[in-house]
């Protein structure tokens, strides 16, 4: 194991913006810190650096504790939000100082800043000014700046939160593939559920300072642990059901799903009922054209569910419709 993190507790004053966290990275492994805004993620991140005081708990290499060791010389690489880059310098110049801060020969400068630019996709930009850079190409450039020196450990934090999404989504394939070619071990903190599912192997969720579930990215996305965490990876609707040889039977429907038999509890993602020719019978109340789907609001009996049908439906306000739940957009909860 890489990284380890144990009972690790920052405080603010009386404020304890990161209680009791338990992470553990391997060698190679992508690791997420996904959470809300204020929930600690990133608090946590550079408490791991060496940035924040710990209040208590600890930090280690390889079972080697970090506490004595300053920032500069745990050999992690860093990347910021917004890249960091000096703007006086050109971007052969901005990745040189990475190396240059960890004592890599000048004479050897050239070549790796040369490798660096085709790993990141930027070959030829060595003189071009960062001013004149996009902003992918700014982060691109800023993540190539970071693993210049060889860092045992990638931090990422937001990385692509200041990117226009249809940037942000293509950088973040790139990046995922960047960094398994390359077996980086890294650690990501966003707000963003796609990027981290994306990027990485793992992911723990924080709320309020605490990492509430941790574990394999598909696991989290179709077990969260209770509620909160269910509601901030994109659960809409609660709905008990009662399972019997992996059919669970619901007021709005059935649906197959890998559970055991008994009372089980599902969380609806707005894709986790869909209109059909048969199902229970609802009203829209409410209906939002998407890239790939209609979102609707549909009232059912006494309650209100989203829903979402084809593209090119044509549902308004007032009309009759049937929906039947389907299982790639429902979790099982708790």
């Amino acid at each position: 194991m890489a990284l380890t993190v144990r009972d690790l507790t920052v405080h603010y004053g009386s404020f304890a913006a990161v209680r009791d966290a338990k992470l553990d990275i391997a060698d190679g492994e992508v690791l997420a810190l996904l959470g809300p805004s204020g929930s600690g993620k990133s608090t946590l991140l550079r408490a791991i650096t060496g940035l924040e005081p710990v209040s208590s708990g600890s930090v280690s290499w390889d079972g080697a504790d970090l506490a004595a060791v300053p920032v500069h010389k745990r050999e992690f690489g860093l990347v910021f939000q917004d890249g960091q880059l000096f703007p006086h310098r050109d971007v052969a110049a901005n990745i040189a100082f990475g190396l240059r801060m960890h004592g890599v020969p000048r004479e050897r400068h050239a070549a790796r800043v040369e490798e660096l630019l085709k790993l990141v996709g930027l070959e030829g930009y060595e003189r071009r000014r960062v001013t004149e850079l996009s902003g992918g190409q700014a982060q691109r450039v800023a993540l190539a700046r970071a693993l210049a020196p060889e860092p045992r450990l990638l931090l990422l934090d937001e990385p692509l939160s200041g990117l226009d999404a249809g940037l942000r989504e293509q950088l973040a394939i790139d990046l995922a593939d960047l960094l398994r070619r390359s077996k980086i071990t890294a650690l990501l903190v966003t707000h963003d559920q796609e990027e981290a599912f994306t990027l990485a192997d793992r992911v723990a969720v924080l709320d309020a300072g605490e990492i509430r579930q941790e574990g394999a990215v598909r696991s989290v996305w179709n077990r969260p642990v209770d509620d909160t965490v269910a509601r901030f990876l994109g659960v809409t609707t609660f709905l008990d059901g009662t399972a019997v040889e992996g059919v669970v039977r619901t007021e709005l429907g059935t649906v197959e799903l890998e559970v055991d038999d008994g009372p089980v509890r599902l969380g609806l993602r707005p894709h986790g009922l869909k209109v059909s020719a048969e199902g229970v019978p609802g009203e829209v109340t409410a209906a939002v054209h998407r890239r790939e789907h209609l979102r609707l609001v549909v009232r059912c009996g006494e309650s209100t569910v989203d829903a979402i049908a084809p593209a090119g439906a044509d549902f308004r306000a007032g009309d009759p419709v049937r929906l039947e739940p389907d299982p790639d957009g429902i979790a099982v909860v708790g």
